[in-house]
């Protein structure tokens, strides 16, 4: 299965986290998944592709231009293939429409986007795709925290808590995945 992992490419967060998602992409490696993600070396972008790398698996770098022409961030340079986009929104175009399953690993604003995006599609019935957080050191807990508030206030449809899994086991998370893989919201 070709899995996007979204997270963090700041090279200033802690060592935990580093940790935790390259055990992530050591799994999917020994699984037999695919990985496809932003570009980045550092931070939880890079930690993911060196996992899965280091574990022999297949890594599909897609990264704006702009990226690498004005160094905007340091890129991950062993994937087993680079994509260069023109813009941001053609980046996430082509990263969901590759994958089959996403991950949500800790990071910010840019995270929080792609994880939103992708949700919404599902909710909208537009997407088909498993999406799940790894919960690192428990960094989801307060968005959890809104998510429960909003769906207290009438903000969101109901069972939008369905629509993802949030997990701190790698390997719990991997088997939701690939679990959930090809089924309907629905049928989850």
């Amino acid at each position: 299965m070709v899995i996007c992992v979204y997270g963090a490419a700041s090279d200033r967060i802690g060592e935990s986290y580093i940790k935790a998602t390259e055990k992530l992409g050591h799994e999917m490696a020994r699984r037999g998944h695919k990985l496809v993600f932003g570009g980045g070396g550092v931070g939880n972008m890079g930690a993911a592709a060196r996992g899965v790398h280091e574990g022999g698996g297949h890594v599909t770098s897609v990264v704006p231009r702009f990226f690498k022409e004005e160094g905007i961030e340091q890129l991950f340079e062993e994937a087993n293939e680079t994509i260069y986009t023109y813009t941001l929104s053609e980046r996430k175009d082509i990263m969901e429409s590759t994958a089959e399953a996403f991950i949500v690993t800790p990071g910010g604003i840019g995270t929080f986007d792609e994880f939103f995006q992708v949700l919404t599609l599902i909710q909208l019935g537009q997407y088909d795709k498993p999406i799940a957080l790894y919960n690192t050191n428990g960094y989801y807990d307060p968005m959890q925290l809104v998510m429960k508030t909003a769906d207290r206030q009438g903000f969101l449809r109901y069972g939008t808590d369905k629509l993802y899994g949030i997990f701190e086991d790698p390997g719990e998370l991997l088997d939701y995945l690939e679990a959930n893989a090809g089924k309907r919201v629905h049928e989850r």
